[in-house]
C-alpha cells in the first residue's frame, strides 16, 4: 500500500508567485485551485500503484491501459485554509476492486513551528480500462505490511459498501423514504399558497423558487486544459464547478460563505477539447443549524453541447456544501416547484445529514 504513496508541496509561505496565484478575494485560498491539484495527486497516485515509480507515463496506448476519475465520493474542509502557510498534499491507493481503486488523499498545513494540521481529507474512486477495447482492465492486488494499512483498507471498504448501498437506494430507482416524504410535505405547507385558479407558488419574498436560483456559464474547452488521454483534465472540470458554485453561494445568502465540503462527483463521460460545455448551477437545499447558521448545498451539472443541433449530453454532476458558522440563521428558503426539483431537493437533504454524521463521528480537533 506505501508503494503508491505520492505528495506535493505548495511553497506559499516563500513564494511570492505562488501565493498571487492561489489568494482569493477574502485573503484565503482559491480551492478550486486545490482542486485541480488533488485531482491530478489522484491520477499519479493511481499510475504509480500500476506501474511502479515512473519519471514518464509515456504514450498511455503502449502501456495497454489507462486510468480515470471514475468519482469524487468527500472532500472534507476541517480547517480555514491560509496561504500564509505551505501546504502538502499527500495520498495513496487505500483499497482496490477488480479494476477500480480507491485513493485517500490529504492536505496538511505547515506551520512556522513545525506543527502539520490536516485541513483537507478527500477519496477519488479511479477505475482502469483497456486501451484498445475502453472494457475493464484489472487493477494490481493490494498487499497490506502493517495494521495502519489494514484498517485503511477496512475504511475502503465500508466507503465501498456505502457507495453500493447508496445507489440501491438512489432517488432513480426507489422514492423517498416516509421520513424524507414527511419533511418534503412539510416544507410544501409552509412554503407555497395554493388557489384554485392559479399553480401552487412560494409564500413570501424569502421563499425562493429553486428555478429562479439557476446561475451558468458556457465555455469552449481548449487545448491548453487536457490531459494525457487528450481530454479536458477533470481536475480544471472541478474548479469550473466550484467557483461557479461558490458565486451561486454568495448570491443566495448575500453574503461571504466558506466551503464546507465536496458531497459527490460523477464523471458520466469525457469532455473532448474544442466542445461547448454548459455548467448549470442551482440552490438544491438551505438549512440552519446550531453549529452553521447558514449551510447552502449546490449542484452543477455539466453538459457538452452538439454546435449543429443545440442537444445537451451530461458529462458531470457535482454536489458541493458552503456554510457560515457565525452571524444570523438564513432567512431565505429555496421551495422545490416541480417533482424534479424535489427529488434534488431530498437529495441535498440526504448529502446535509451525511456531512453531519460524519463530522459527529471525527475525532475533536485539539486545542
Amino acid at each position: 500500500m506505501a508503494d503508491s504513496y505520492c505528495e506535493q508541496l505548495l511553497r506559499f509561505s516563500s513564494s511570492p508567485d505562488m501565493f498571487e496565484k492561489y489568494t482569493n478575494t477574502s485573503g484565503g485560498i482559491r480551492t478550486g485551485k486545490l482542486m485541480e491539484h488533488l485531482d491530478s495527486l489522484a491520477g499519479s497516485i493511481s499510475y504509480k500503484h500500476m506501474l511502479g515509480p515512473v519519471d514518464s507515463i509515456g504514450n498511455v496506448t503502449e502501456l495497454g491501459f489507462y486510468l480515470v476519475t471514475a468519482s469524487v465520493d468527500r472532500l472534507d474542509v476541517l480547517a480555514d485554509l491560509h496561504p500564509v502557510r505551505d501546504m502538502r498534499l499527500s495520498g495513496q491507493v487505500i483499497y482496490v476492486g477488480k479494476s477500480s481503486m480507491e485513493v485517500a488523499v490529504r492536505m496538511e498545513a505547515l506551520n512556522t513551528d513545525g506543527r502539520e494540521e490536516t485541513v483537507m481529507l478527500g477519496r477519488f474512486c479511479m477505475v482502469c480500462r483497456d486501451s484498445k477495447t475502453h472494457k475493464a482492465h484489472a487493477v494490481n492486488p493490494l498487499v497490506m505490511t502493517s495494521k495502519e494499512e489494514e484498517t485503511l483498507w477496512r475504511i475502503g471498504e465500508v466507503h465501498k459498501n456505502r457507495r453500493n448501498k447508496s445507489a440501491v437506494q438512489s432517488l432513480a430507482r426507489v422514492p423517498p423514504s416516509s421520513k424524507e416524504a414527511e419533511a418534503l410535505h412539510s416544507l410544501y405547507l409552509q412554503s407555497t399558497v395554493v388557489s384554485d385558479t392559479s399553480n401552487p407558488r412560494p409564500a413570501g419574498d424569502e421563499r425562493v423558487p429553486m428555478g429562479e436560483t439557476r446561475l451558468e456559464k458556457t465555455l469552449t474547452m481548449y487545448p491548453q486544459e487536457r490531459n494525457i488521454h487528450q481530454k479536458v483534465f477533470g481536475g480544471y472540470l472541478m474548479r469550473l464547478a466550484y467557483e461557479l458554485g461558490y458565486s451561486n453561494s454568495m448570491l443566495f445568502t448575500r453574503g461571504p460563505v466558506r466551503f464546507l465540503s465536496l458531497d459527490s462527483i460523477s464523471f458520466a463521460r469525457p469532455v473532448p477539447i474544442g466542445s461547448v460545455l454548459r455548467l448549470k448551477s442551482y440552490i438544491l437545499h438551505t438549512d440552519s443549524t446550531e453549529e452553521f447558521p447558514v449551510l447552502i448545498h449546490v449542484g452543477v451539472k455539466a453538459n457538452v453541447v452538439d454546435i449543429r443541433t443545440g442537444t445537451e449530453q451530461m458529462t458531470n454532476d457535482f454536489r458541493l456544501t458552503w456554510c457560515r458558522q457565525d452571524g444570523e440563521p438564513l432567512k431565505r428558503t429555496v421551495v422545490p416547484m416541480t417533482y424534479q426539483e424535489a427529488m434534488w431537493w431530498v437529495e441535498g437533504k440526504r448529502a446535509l445529514d451525511l456531512g453531519a454524521e460524519i463530522r459527529a463521528i471525527r475525532p475533536a480537533k485539539r486545542s
